[in-house]
């Protein structure tokens, strides 16, 4: 029941990223993308790059807030994931591409404020 709800949870909450990016002019190609390697929470196009999107949320600054929830690891899945992904899906082998995180903050939907780290790490 917990898991259900978390992912609930989560799922809220990369729709939220989704919107807001879409109105600073993102344009929406995939989510909860799956692959042998792991996942990637958004997939998006800025112009012509390709925005691999990694969506964190926490309702508080404890312990460091969302900033501190993108471990080096986690980078490395996603890296890895989104070459999987260039690799099936060809059409787009030749767009520059970059990870970025979406940092929500807020107990609520209504307080939540958004801080887009673009290029927040380099793949391998």
């Amino acid at each position: 029941m917990l898991r259900k709800n978390l992912r609930k949870k989560g799922e809220h909450y990369e729709t939220l990223a989704r919107q807001w990016l879409q109105t600073q002019g993102l344009s929406m190609i995939e989510h909860n993308y799956n692959c042998r390697f792991g996942e990637i929470d958004l997939i998006m196009l800025d112009e012509n790059c390709l925005c691999f999107v990694e969506v964190k949320y926490r309702g508080s600054n404890d312990f460091g807030g969302s900033a501190y929830s993108l471990p080096v690891s986690k980078q490395r899945k996603i890296t890895r994931s989104a070459l999987h992904y260039i690799a099936h899906h060809r059409v787009y082998r030749n767009h520059a591409m970059r990870f970025d995180a979406l940092l929500i903050q807020g107990d609520g939907a209504d307080d939540a404020s958004f801080n887009w780290i673009k290029n927040a790490f380099y793949g391998e």
